[in-house]
């Protein structure tokens, strides 16, 4: 099946954002070090637009990276104008863009509406201030829920990242947080895990050794909960850990949880996790595991390590995997014979 939706990315690192959070070096991961003009964003639109389908459905132009409505009003409108250009003759179906929660007031969403923009996301983070203040996010917890009301109220769709593994941030601060980021009912959210990107403060603060970012086990252990919590919810999470192909690799990321399946790795636990919860103390000698066909790899895991694991762990004699594209995606049916 053929691809329907497709993002047209157009990075503008770190302009108009005076804060130097610890964990940023938009430069460094997107490789852009100086402004696009509107004739650049232009001819990139044109460039993605040559290469997707006349099939598509919704093709979006996304201005990612710093924080948009931080930078001059007057070179916000000339990327917006060149973006609504295509949006006016039906060439693409939408803009959306990213910025920081104090960086919204009314005058900015209305000039965001009049130039065709949909979509808000929100580098959210966290909701607890003592992360917030030992990031440097520069920003609070009542910022973000004033952002988030007027956002709401002039009718965007709304999105809001979040990170796990801050300085000062615990299992209970990231819980609380999403708990937090659920009562707002977003549109869809992201889990970025930090990484420590080289050439930022916080890589200056591991080096020093006062600051440990989290283990890939912990961090996919972390998001696989907050997963859930969003998926009980009904709140989709479009993205979990940063990708190989946003501009991150490894000779950036000097420490923390990268990977390139991290999505796969965080779904995998999940299914492990509902698993164990239904095993608890049983002693069972056989165990049938029913899935969506579509979720087959997760459930096994990558290499088979969910499947060596409840061999090991629970001395299970068989484990019989069976399909039903009935079931929706992530759920599982659970069947013992003891």
């Amino acid at each position: 099946m053929s691809k329907s939706n497709y993002i047209i990315p157009v990075f503008v690192p770190h302009l108009g954002c005076p804060h130097d959070c610890v964990f940023c070096n938009q430069r460094e991961i997107t490789g852009i070090k100086r402004e696009l003009t509107g004739d650049e964003v232009i001819d990139k639109i044109n460039d993605y637009l040559s290469t997707i389908p006349k099939s598509a459905k919704r093709i979006e132009v996304a201005f990612y990276g710093g924080s948009f409505t931080g930078i001059d009003p007057r070179y916000q409108l000339e990327l917006l104008s060149a973006a609504k250009m295509f949006l006016d003759k039906g060439f693409i179906t939408g803009i959306r863009l990213s910025t920081r929660p104090d960086y919204i007031d009314k005058e900015i969403l209305e000039r965001l509406k009049e130039y065709g923009v949909g979509i808000i996301e929100l580098g959210v983070q966290s909701l607890d201030d003592d992360v917030l203040f030992a990031s440097t996010r520069g920003h609070s917890k009542a910022d973000v829920k004033r952002a988030v009301s007027l956002i709401k109220s002039y009718g965007f769709k709304l999105g809001l990242q979040v990170m796990p593994g801050l300085p000062n941030s615990t299992e209970a601060t990231e819980l609380a947080t999403v708990a937090e980021i659920i009562e707002f009912n977003p549109d869809f959210v992201r889990i970025y895990p930090t990484l420590v990107i080289r050439n930022t403060e916080l890589a200056n603060l591991y080096r020093l050794g006062k600051y440990q970012p989290l283990s890939l086990e912990e961090a996919v252990d972390i998001s696989a909960k907050l997963l859930e919590m969003f998926k009980k919810a009904g709140i989709n999470v479009i993205r979990i850990g940063l990708q190989p192909s946003e501009g991150v690799n490894s000779k950036e990321v000097l420490a923390g949880p990268f990977h390139p399946s991290f999505r796969q790795l965080v779904e995998s636990k999940l299914l492990l996790n509902k698993i164990e919860d239904e095993i608890s103390q049983r002693a069972i000698k056989k165990l049938k595991l029913i899935i969506n066909p579509k979720d087959m790899s997760n459930l096994r895991g990558q290499k088979n390590s969910n499947l060596a694991y409840l061999y090991n762990r629970y001395q299970i004699e068989e484990v019989i995997i069976s399909d039903d594209d009935t079931l929706a995606r992530g759920d599982i049916k659970i069947k013992f014979i003891f």
